[in-house]
Parts: C-alpha cells; structure tokens; sequence
C-alpha cells in the first residue's frame, strides 16, 4: 500500500475515534466520512455478554442469582427473594454483538442521521433525557422513550402495551414517519448495498447462502439480540436482597420499608425483582401544560375503562432516565413521588372520567418520608453490564454500492 495513503487512512481513523471520545453529549453521531479497510477490520464477538453463558448450541443463556429463588406468581408484594419472570434468550453471541452494531448506526434510519441509540442512549438509561423524544425530521413526538434495561423479561412494550415482541415493537420506531422514517424496502436495499453488513450478516446467521441477501427479518432479530442483553441485576437493592445486609444504608432500607409498605404501596405495582408488575394502569398523572389528553391503553384494548392507562415501568435505573411519566410531565423524582400523596384524582380535570387504578389512593406521605423513597430508589441504579459503543460502525467502513432492488 502507498505509504501516505496509509498515513491518511491512520489519520482518518484516529480522527473518527478522537471525535467519538471528545462527545459528551451523545454516543450517537451522524455518519462519518467512509474510511477504506479491510473487510476483516470488524468482526463479531464470539462471547456472550455479561450475565449469559454460552451453551452447546452456541446460545447464550441468562444466568443470575434469582433463578435461584421461586415465584410468587403475583401472590403478595413481591419478596426480597422472589423469581424473575420468564426471561428470553438463546440468541447467539455474534446476534447479539451484530444487533449492537445495527442499535448504534444511524444507516437505519431513512438519512442516516438518527439511530435507536439516539432514543435510546446508555448512560441516559437507554432513554434521552427529553421529556418526548425527536424524530428524523426534527420532529417532535408525543411520549417519552422509555428504558431498555431488562426488556428480555418483558411482555408487552410502548406505553400503551400495543405490541407483544420486542420484534414488533422496533418495527414502530423504525417505519415511522415521525421518527426514524424508513420503509422496509429502503431498509433491506440499503443494508444490502454495504458488502461488510452482508458479511455480518453471514457470519450471525450461519444457515444463509454465500450469496443471500439480508433480509428485514433477520434485522429485527439482531436488534431484538442486542436488547434482550441489557441486564440491570446487580445494583445496591440486588446485593441486599441477595443476603448482603450492608448493601443499604439505613435510609436506603427505611425507603425501602415505606416502598413495601401498605401504606405507600408502591410495591404493589412496581413489583421486585423487576420492579414492574406489566399490567396498565390508570393513575391520573397530569398531561403537560396544553396537552390534550393522551388516551394510552384505551385505542390498544378498545377498552374505555383504559382511557388515560398505561404500563407500569420498571424502576430499574430510574435515577438516570428523567424527566418522568409516559409524557415526561415531572422533572425528577421527588416531584413524581409526591404525585402520589396529593390525593386520588388530584390532578385530573373535572371533566375527564378516568377509572382511576385501586392502588391509587391517599398515603399523605410527610417530606421526610418522600425523600426516603427517593433514597431507595437510587439503589436500583445498575450500569455494570453497559455494552461498548462501537468506535467504528460498519457502514463508515464499507462504501455502499449501487444494487439492484
């Protein structure tokens, strides 16, 4: 090779991973200019992530201290020591490493400036810090982005429940109009016209032909890989629950105790381990200044008892992902567990009929008691098994070509 080209390149691929070091404000970046490497320069991980043995079959299996426990099976408030529900892996390895390089690239959406991780950034807890999320087109969007963490135990996803895999819901995101505005066709003609992603794709699904080309299923799969491997199990409230009682300090286990309590019965709904019980419910929280009123879970089940219902999320990291509610209403946590203690249907304008959920109620918490509940929930803050930003993403590797479609 010339001499300075190879300079050039070094410098080219110094400056891509000098930039990406120097962006405080996001891991996500709009496409680089295209540096020439060789077509081995990224290669998927043969390893599971963090929290997942790899078995025979070449399946990474999740592995953690609360499969030693039973289920309650919604009996009571959920017990230090309960079950997780049913968790969903098997995917392999170089899925799972694939699907992070597809989260992080921005070659999904319809200009190439705008990746799930925009949405959905790690050390935002896989959301954004807005109190509704952007779209591709400066778009401003209804409701807030919800986490990721521990998305492979749940059962339903967006705000309103509407869908039931993982594979469905990325879909939303992915075809919207609003948000990263691709069509299915763009998509697979895009991803198709990058030679090192036709690799990748090989290299994850090992039953394709040499020569076959990238389908949208198998996208969906990937990116469905790399999200159910965002385990969140090992914070200070995990290490205490597990038998290690200096885990919490003695506010941290005073808000816990208000947390169970049936006083507060916040447990009730955001049930341990996972902290979510992943039913709707209606609790009356106010819509922002102006805001017609979001109707949620009601258009999902055609069910007016559902007017205003939404998920229960989980509190895993609910520390980093504020503001708060489906709308982004309260600004931290304080402010939204004094929603709480305001009175039942406090905030919910006279002529609006809501079915507020039965847990929703008056526990007139005083300040100090508020403040505790914050306490605790800092101890749900685990980021231990972040997974790595890619330094370099393979449609900045590899040209595109011109393909047939």
């Amino acid at each position: 090779m010339n001499r300075n080209r190879w300079f050039l390149q070094m410098a080219i691929v110094l400056h891509l991973i000098f930039m990406s070091s120097c962006d405080n404000k996001s891991p996500v970046k709009e496409m680089e200019p295209y540096v020439s490497l060789k077509p081995e320069s990224i290669q998927l991980s043969a390893n599971c992530p963090p929290g997942f043995l790899l078995n025979e079959n070449n399946e990474c299996v999740a592995k953690n201290l609360y499969q030693q426990y039973e289920s309650l099976q919604d009996v009571g408030v959920g017990g230090l020591k309960t079950a997780l529900p049913e968790v969903r892996d098997g995917f392999s390895p170089q899925q799972i490493d694939l699907g992070r390089y597809l989260f992080f690239d921005p070659v999904l959406s319809v200009n190439g400036k705008v990746s799930c991780a925009t949405c959905h950034q790690p050390e935002k807890g896989f959301s954004d810090g807005k109190a509704v999320s952007t779209g591709v087109n400066g778009t401003e969007l209804t409701r807030s982005s919800p986490s990721l963490w521990n998305v492979a135990y749940l059962k339903r996803f967006f705000w309103d429940a509407r869908v039931t895999s993982l594979e469905a819901q990325l879909q939303g995101p992915l075809f919207s109009a609003d948000e990263m505005g691709n069509t299915p066709e763009n998509l697979k003609q895009t991803m198709n016209s990058i030679p090192l992603y036709r690799r990748l794709f090989k290299d994850a699904f090992p039953n394709k032909n040499k020569n076959d080309s990238i389908e949208v299923h198998e996208i969906y799969a990937a990116l469905a890989a790399f999200e159910t491997s965002l385990i969140s199990l090992n914070s200070k409230y995990d290490q205490y629950a597990h038998g290690f009682k200096g885990a919490l300090n003695k506010r941290e286990i005073e808000g816990l105790n208000i947390f169970r309590s049936f006083v507060a019965r916040c447990a009730e709904c955001h049930t341990p381990p996972l902290f979510t019980n992943q039913q709707i419910a209606v609790i009356g929280t106010p819509e922002p200044e102006g805001n017609a009123r979001d109707i949620g879970a009601e258009k999902t089940f055609n069910d007016p008892s559902r007017r205003g219902g939404f998920k229960v999320p989980s509190l895993r990291n609910i520390e980093k992902t504020a503001p708060y509610m489906h709308s982004g209403r309260f600004e931290n946590l304080h402010e939204t567990v004094a929603f709480y203690t305001q009175g039942r249907g406090h905030a919910v304008p006279k002529d609006e009929k809501l079915y507020l959920h039965w847990h929703i109620w008056e526990p007139n918490l005083s300040e100090k008691e508020l403040d505790l509940l914050v306490d605790f929930l800092k101890t749900l803050t685990d980021e231990s098994f972040m997974p790595k930003t890619p330094d370099l993403l393979p449609s900045q590797v590899d040209k595109p070509v011109e393909i047939n479609s």
